[in-house]
């Protein structure tokens, strides 16, 4: 029966995966096409390679925190299969509203309300009972610079749309000042690009530093190291712009707005591998969690023979050493695959809310409102929080937007989006604790 609900639960994370895909699809070509760079097929097409291509770039940090959700050792099956059948409900009814509301927060909402729901009724152990069942704060471990837990993702609700719009405002304000011919702008570029290649000599990872070394050669090694491609992608992004920044006074409008509409391409492949990076880890770790409970229950079971490798170990710590975990490779070459499939799918409803709906979008804003949502994953990626691609992208649209005037953004369209993000979680957890207890009747 258990090893049952483990692979219904799967298929159904898998399913979530590519409506996933689909329903955040918008996030990433919504401005492309709005600017006609690309038609929408050839935009999803475009999105979908890099969702997949994603793979190659990202770890799992994301996917760890989103299965310590709640607490493994005292949940069931049954939990996590609530939990993804809420968020895929929920995802469904957001898209057909044409509402671009937030997977990552629908599945770990959906999470930690079945777990809740568990909690009440059948854990008896007080450290877990209850509301305690859920993660909620955990403190940073050595090396980390922030704390984990449930409220962390909550308050990245408020937090990465609000970083994006900063970003991207600040883009927009460094872009327009590049345009003024005199030698100031060209100064602040050059600055700003020297305090970039120091910053890129602080965090790449040297091959002494390097676990597992993919290649003999110390060069390969260290450009192929994924942590390492994440750097150099935010580092081309960076200098693509600081390079137009350059000769941009020189250019005339129209010169200028036909580079920025080629410059689109790669701010929404940065975009779409960011997304593709962020959601398809969530994904992962609802997998890792499942098995993790299942081990938990069958824990002399070889998850590691037949023809279903499910070898899954959780990173942890055992007297103050960091034991790494481990996931098969097919886990998440599936994930990224099922994610860019999904994306193929496209999302016409949410297309249009999030390319014309919040604010006129233009090639300028585009590139902008692009780069700012991709630096803005990679760096939430790089601390390990899930956050919401969806937020992320509307907040750079708006900080966009404000630059022109504060009236150039339709606050009355932004209210109607900030309610359903505030209440996805909210749902998607009562949802699950319905689907818990009604699940419990028949298990």
């Amino acid at each position: 029966m258990d090893f049952t609900l483990l692979i219904i639960i799967i298929v159904l994370a898998l399913i979530f995966d590519y409506i996933n895909g689909f329903h955040d699809a918008a996030n990433s070509i919504a401005t492309i096409v709005a600017t006609k760079v690309l038609t929408p097929f050839q935009a999803v097409l475009w999105a979908a390679f890099f969702n997949f291509m994603a793979y190659w770039v990202f770890g799992f940090g994301v996917a760890d925190t989103v299965a310590k959700t709640a607490h493994t050792s005292s949940i069931d099956l049954v939990v996590i299969l609530s939990g993804v059948i809420a968020a895929i409900i929920w995802n469904l009814i957001t898209w057909w509203k044409g509402i671009p509301s937030s997977s990552s927060h629908t599945l770990i909402g959906g999470f930690a309300g079945a777990a809740i729901a568990h909690g009440f009724r059948d854990v008896t152990d007080p450290e877990h009972a209850g509301f305690k069942i859920v993660n909620w704060i955990k403190d940073a471990k050595e090396g980390e610079l922030l704390p984990s837990g449930v409220m962390i993702v909550l308050l990245f609700i408020v937090f990465a749309p609000l970083l994006g719009m900063i970003i991207s405002y600040f883009i927009s304000l460094w872009m327009m000042y590049s345009s003024k011919k005199n030698i100031y702008p060209k100064i602040l570029t050059i600055v700003l690009m020297l305090l970039v290649i120091w910053f890129m000599n602080l965090v790449l990872i040297s091959y002494e530093d390097i676990k597992k070394p993919r290649f003999e050669s110390h060069f390969w090694s260290e450009i192929c190291e994924p942590s390492n491609i994440k750097w150099f992608l935010v580092a081309f992004v960076f200098f693509s712009l600081a390079i137009f920044n350059l000769v941009f006074s020189s250019f005339s409008t129209a010169r200028a707005e036909k580079i920025l509409r080629k410059m689109q391409l790669l701010s929404s492949a940065a975009f779409s591998l960011g997304h593709g990076g962020n959601d398809s880890q969530k994904v992962m770790g609802i997998i890792a969690a499942a098995v993790a409970v299942y081990i938990k229950t069958n824990p002399d079971i070889n998850m590691s023979g037949g023809w279903l490798d499910l070898n899954v170990v959780l990173p942890t710590e055992v007297d103050g050493v960091k034991i790494d975990g481990q996931m098969p490779s097919w886990i998440p070459l599936t994930c990224y695959t099922v994610i860019a499939l999904g994306t193929l799918s496209g999302g016409w409803k949410i297309v249009k809310t999030m390319g014309s709906k919040i604010t006129k979008v233009t090639a300028f804003e585009g590139v902008v409102a692009e780069s700012a949502g991709a630096l803005t994953l990679f760096m939430t990626e790089h601390f390990k929080i899930p956050v919401s691609t969806t937020h992320t992208i509307t907040g750079s649209i708006i900080g966009v937007g404000v630059t022109k005037r504060v009236s150039a953004v339709r606050w009355g369209i932004t209210v109607k989006l900030l309610w359903a993000w505030v209440l996805t979680i909210p749902v998607s957890a009562v949802l699950a604790a319905l689907v818990y207890y009604f699940i419990k009747l028949f298990i």
